[in-house]
């Protein structure tokens, strides 16, 4: 059994957790998961980083002593992950003995080996980033972190030869490609450590200044800087140097973190452990900022997300989904409630739900809720397998890239692919045929490859990934699990198993916007507005709302007859997302015949109250606009999933 060892940055303690975080660590419980189900065994650190100017700052407005804080706001930290179906296998703080332990035994080993000296040093110092900037970090003077301008401040400190190894560093990128992704930030460190500019890391504060932090163990007036000590954590928690832990997973550490802690985790991390002669790191992944209406969160700014707040409101998976496919992993992505609904309607409630509501309501019609047999395989049948063995390999091999919003675009090509499937199969034909077997092997197709959708969607939304495979009458363990095996093995699924009649774990939501606070008007303004809007309302323009009230959807013309008592008229029977064609009675015999509508998707409204015409129920409109004597469908131009919503 292989290993694999994740873990994300330990969370600074100045402020309660936000958006950030819960990505960093739900991609990191996702990246376990996966790697539970392709057969490794696995371990997940999280924790909180507690030292610093910082925090006693933070401490000391809030009226507390820096224990007291820390407390307060790791238990925020440690709290919110299983809120948010966040599995980690320890937390670790870095003022805990077992840390303070090791941390005070890497400082001796380097100081014993020379590595370490007493010197004099003045810099430019960000109380935000606990650090010195040389004048060509500073951006026009500044901080480019916290935008602000640096303390220069010169003092007596211990110093980390870090620019002997950076010859060494230099040369194990080189050698390792992987070693830090994706490839632009890899490329960003070898830019910085080409340039010449590495300088020794001050790695001490004198107790004059700072108190609060682990003593060295060579010098009790000095504490360690927040780097030298929290970088640490990560084999503390392995049971550095003679654990069994250490010995099993640190050969296959990948650590997680956000672009503006690379250089420390790139950089300050390899020389340490090249200094205290411990093996680096396999892999460092680094990923992008969330932007607010392309602006970095910031409390100055008020634009902070609550990641639970967001959660509770459209659900833990959904939330979970949205971060992981949204993102461009090492990209900025930007992040707003409109476009959480957005891709919550399109790919989960459309494409997704859409597919275990029709399948199970199917499987029920037909079958009485039992999985049938699969009989003789058909071309559309090998062609879905196909395109399912290539999904689910992107998928995978996506996810041991730390490519994960493109590997759940390639698991999506099969969910819209098996919703394509059903409209190409028509089942409901089938079965009006009596072709039983023809039938059971089309609903069988599409039950085991709703099962392996299912089973590869559990790293990222776990709750509902169980859910399915509970309507699908399966128990999920995922030590059972063999997530490679399922691109190639199938019928996993037994037949006659019983399976739900219904399914609606991702239910459609409409995004509300917030109205705006009306200032209060003067009566002249007043007036005015009344004036206008009473013109408004003469000349027949309509609110949004108004039109919001209709409901228009995608649909896929399956079958189109003429009406036995209207020349004009077409009795067409559309696909739209439902668990049974709609029926639309449509004036449009005079342009076209039924060959030509049949195959065709349309734009149909799909909440008008249904009426007869003629004797035939019509449940909906079909869209069209005239062109001089003729008539053009209103159609989108591309494929996509029946019972998308026109918005």
């Amino acid at each position: 059994m292989d290993s694999f060892f994740i873990t994300t940055p330990i969370y600074y303690v100045n402020a309660k957790p936000h958006l950030g975080h819960a990505y960093t660590t739900i991609l990191a419980d996702s990246m376990n998961r996966f790697h539970k189900l392709m057969g490794d065994e696995t371990y997940f650190l999280t924790g909180t980083d507690e030292h610093g100017d910082k925090i006693v700052q933070a401490a000391e407005k809030g009226g507390q002593t820096p224990n007291e804080y820390v407390d307060e706001i790791s238990a925020l930290f440690r709290n919110l992950w299983p809120d948010l179906q966040i599995e980690n296998d320890d937390f670790i703080r870095t003022t805990e003995e077992r840390h303070i332990k090791c941390v005070k035994e890497v400082l001796q080993k380097v100081y014993d080996k020379g590595d370490i000296y007493f010197g004099e040093y003045g810099g430019h110092y960000c109380f935000g980033c606990e650090r010195f900037y040389t004048e060509k970090e500073l951006v026009d003077g500044k901080c480019p972190q916290h935008e602000t301008v640096p303390e220069y401040i010169a003092e007596k400190n211990y110093f980390f030869k870090m620019a002997k190894y950076q010859d060494w560093l230099i040369g194990h990128i080189n050698a390792n490609p992987d070693f830090i992704r994706p490839e632009r930030y890899r490329n960003e460190v070898l830019s910085l450590l080409k340039s010449g500019e590495l300088e020794d890391l001050c790695i001490s504060r004198p107790k004059s200044r700072l108190e609060w932090g682990i003593e060295l163990p060579f010098d009790k007036d000095f504490v360690t800087y927040v780097w030298f000590d929290a970088l640490i954590n990560y084999i503390t928690a392995l049971e550095y140097p003679d654990g069994d832990k250490f010995k099993k997973f640190w050969p296959v550490a990948n650590h997680l973190v956000a672009k503006d802690i690379l250089k420390p985790h790139a950089i300050f991390w390899p020389t340490m452990l090249k200094a205290a002669e411990i093996e680096p790191y396999q892999n460092l992944n680094v990923h992008g900022y969330w932007l607010i209406k392309d602006t970095k969160m910031s409390k100055s700014l008020g634009n902070v997300v609550e990641p639970l707040e967001m959660a509770q409101k459209y659900g833990v998976n959904a939330f979970r989904y949205f971060l992981m496919r949204e993102m461009v992993f090492g990209n900025d992505s930007s992040f707003s409630e409109e476009a959480l609904v957005t891709r919550l309607n399109a790919d989960l409630a459309n494409d997704l739900g859409n597919l275990f509501s029709r399948t199970l309501a199917m499987t029920h019609k037909y079958f009485g809720g039992l999985v049938p047999p699969e009989g003789d395989e058909g071309e559309e049948d090998c062609e879905i397998k196909r395109i399912g063995r290539t999904s689910m390999a992107d998928f995978q091999q996506c996810f041991l890239d730390a490519k994960f919003s493109r590997g759940l675009e390639a698991l999506w090509e099969l969910v819209r692919g098996l919703n394509k499937y059903i409209d190409t199969t028509q089942p409901w034909t089938l079965y009006k045929e009596e072709n039983t077997s023809r039938l059971g092997t089309v609903i069988y197709v599409l039950l085991e490859n709703m099962r392996k959708i299912a089973v590869h969607l559990w790293p990222v939304m776990p709750e509902a990934s169980e859910k399915m495979l509970a309507e699908l009458g399966i128990t999920f363990r995922p030590e059972k699990i063999n997530l490679q095996g399922e691109v190639d093995v199938w019928g996993l699924l037994e037949h006659g198993s019983e399976v739900t009649k219904s399914s609606n774990l991702f239910p459609r939501v409409e995004f509300e916007k917030t109205p705006p606070v009306e200032k209060k008007k003067s009566a002249k303004a007043s007036k005015k507005s009344k004036e206008l809007k009473t013109k408004t309302e003469v000349e027949g323009v309509i609110e949004f709302p108004d039109f919001q009230k209709v409901d228009m959807r995608i649909g896929t013309v399956l079958s189109v007859s003429k009406h036995p008592d209207a020349d004009k008229l077409l009795i067409v029977k559309i696909d739209t997302g439902d668990d049974k064609p709609r029926q639309v009675v449509a004036g449009l015999a005079e342009f076209f015949s039924p060959e030509e509508l049949e195959g065709k998707q349309v734009v149909v409204v799909t909440n008008l109250k249904p009426r007869k015409l003629r004797g035939e129920v019509s449940e909906g409109m079909i869209l069209a606009v005239r062109n001089g004597d003729g008539m053009e469908l209103l159609t989108v131009t591309a494929g996509v999933a029946n019972g998308c919503k026109v918005s």
